[in-house]
């Protein structure tokens, strides 16, 4: 039984595995995240539906069980926000996986939607993929940083000035890990 108002989480491994549905409310909280200046992947906003579709069906398409998931957070079945975890084939750094696209949709903001995905991420990445840390990079001068911080991520490594938004708006690309 879930209550009303709290997430329940959802693996994708397989494309087949997500309703039409589903699909479109995954590329428009992005397309949302994304013109709300969010750091998931489209660094120059306004796009449009049709823009982030490209990049999401190839993301979706690529899923792989043992590589490659999806992870959803709904609240009372609309999609409230989603990550994107990868783990390594090469066996020399296979313990350790790769997250993209953290966002939680604009309308369900205020409501520890990302807290609660970043937990079941971890619960999910330790048990059911058998890894040993996570990874990933936040963009410089968002207050990302301090959101994985409170959640235990420790700053690893910084770009100063890797990213360039436009002129005089260049922002650090910070390497971000947490042990599982």
């Amino acid at each position: 039984m879930t209550r009303q108002g709290v997430p329940v989480f959802l693996q994708v491994t397989d494309a087949r595995e997500l309703s039409p549905e589903m699909w479109r409310e995954l590329i428009e909280c992005w397309a949302a995240v994304s013109n709300a200046g969010g750091a998931v992947g489209f660094p120059f906003p306004p796009v449009g539906f049709d823009e982030v579709a490209v990049v999401a069906d190839r993301l979706i398409t690529g899923l792989d069980p043992e590589r490659s998931r999806l992870l959803l957070a709904l609240v009372d079945g609309t999609l409230a926000g989603w990550l994107n975890v990868r783990k390594n084939a090469d066996p020399l750094i296979a313990h350790w996986g790769t997250v993209h696209h953290v966002q939680t949709h604009t309308g369900f903001r205020g409501r520890a939607i990302g807290v609660a995905l970043m937990h079941e991420l971890c619960r999910l990445a330790r048990e059911e993929m058998a890894l040993e840390q996570l990874r990933l990079a936040a963009r410089g001068g968002a207050g990302l940083e301090a959101f994985y911080e409170r959640l235990g991520w420790k700053e690893i490594g910084r770009w100063p000035g890797a990213l360039r938004f436009g002129p005089g708006d260049d922002r650090d690309d910070i390497l971000m890990m947490i042990e599982l």
